[in-house]
């Protein structure tokens, strides 16, 4: 079934008939009206690639880093809240299928699967995103589980302090725990292959956090403990917190705007993401990609930069990467082959945009990505004077 999919797309048809609507919903949702989610995608489209004839095609390689670390692709899977409700066990078998791929996976503390389900099941370190709470308490746990699991950077999400109103979530009857009503019980009867997986799996709540809490003891205490924990305040100094408790290397995710990227090179962290939380949050906002060129020169000689958001194909990677990012993260296409085919529907998401990727970079002219600037690109309407 999987050697089917061809596109990002026909991942994302699959995972729809295999998914409840609520959860396929939540990964496919933006927040208001959409307009910043859409554009994500959209936007790439308008720049154009120039293609080149008879030069030398051979050897190629994608191969790269990112923070340092080695990858066989500039591609990492982003944290996704709920993962493991597109598949049961859904964030073990997308770090397995990374792992396996040669790229990193990176955990959500949102996830379903704990910190320590994930190193139980991989060899090789993985990326831990952290959200900041107001109990500073269970965040320096988080920071001190993280460090266990021998995690090799952590992913500091700046832009959830307080969250986008996703109407599709609302109308769906998304909750924690689940509200079960006419139209909750329809979207599971129609779905037993997924219902089967969840029975066969003990993983259905949120496993970095019940149980890691005072406050938190079950699902039914969850929903109250999150709407009052996600901190409004949450600051710079916070990020400086942060980084002196962590010690290891540091991403911040979230930044869409020159002067906090300013601010992000000043932190000391070590990278940061052009990230808009996937158009979930600020309905209206600009395009990651249209904002990549501007963070680009305002500080791409002092911090690394990577991009997430509107990532669909192997040619929207190159883009990207011709814009100056150093690498990409991939949450929805993920998502999508998680949802259709569990790990094997994650390793196709990968295979495709790899494929992608490769052929484009050679009908471009080039053979390695380090080669790879906006000389490639023919039309370029983000472009900075």
């Amino acid at each position: 079934m999987m050697r089917t999919a061809l596109t990002i797309e026909d991942l994302k048809r699959q995972a729809r008939r295999r998914v409840p609507k609520m959860f396929f919903d939540y990964a496919d949702s933006g927040s208001w009206t959409e307009s910043t989610y859409k554009a994500n995608e959209s936007d790439f489209s308008r720049i154009k690639l120039r293609q080149r004839v008879l030069v030398d095609m051979t050897n190629r390689s994608l191969a790269g880093t990112m923070i340092g670390e080695q990858v066989t692709m500039p591609v990492a899977l982003s944290p996704t809240g709920l993962t493991g409700m597109q598949h049961a066990d859904g964030e073990i078998l997308a770090a397995e299928a990374a792992e396996a791929f040669g790229v990193p996976f990176t955990l959500s503390t949102m996830s379903i699967c704990s910190i320590e389900d994930i190193a139980l099941h991989t060899r090789k370190p993985f990326w831990f995103q952290l959200y900041v709470m107001k109990d500073r308490d269970f965040i320096e746990r988080l920071i001190e589980r993280a460090r266990a699991a021998h995690c090799s950077a952590l992913v500091l999400t700046l832009d959830l302090q307080i969250l986008g109103q996703r109407h599709k979530d609302i109308r769906n009857g998304l909750s924690a725990p689940p509200k079960f009503n006419l139209n909750t019980l329809f979207q599971l009867a129609t779905r037993p292959q997924w219902c089967l997986g969840m029975l066969n799996t003990q993983r259905r709540s949120f496993g970095n956090i019940i149980g890691h809490t005072k406050s938190v003891s079950d699902l039914s205490s969850l929903a109250s403990w999150t709407a009052e924990q996600f901190d409004p305040q949450l600051s710079w100094k916070d990020v400086a917190w942060i980084k002196e408790k962590w010690g290891g290397k540091l991403i911040l995710k979230g930044i869409l705007d020159e002067e906090d990227a300013r601010m992000a090179a000043d932190s000391g962290a070590d990278a940061l993401i052009v990230s808009n939380h996937g158009g979930r949050q600020l309905d209206g906002a600009p395009s990651t990609i249209s904002m990549l060129p501007k963070i680009v020169k305002a500080v791409g000689d002092r911090i690394e930069i990577h991009l997430d958001s509107g990532i669909r194909s192997g040619q929207d990677v190159l883009k990207a990467i011709a814009l100056g990012a150093k690498g990409t993260f991939i949450g929805r296409p993920f998502l999508y082959g998680l949802g259709a085919g569990g790990r094997e529907g994650v390793t196709r998401a990968l295979e495709i945009i790899r494929s992608e990727l490769d052929t484009t970079l050679a009908l471009c002219g080039k053979r390695v990505l380090s080669d790879i600037d906006d000389s490639i690109l023919m039309d370029n309407p983000f472009a900075v004077d």
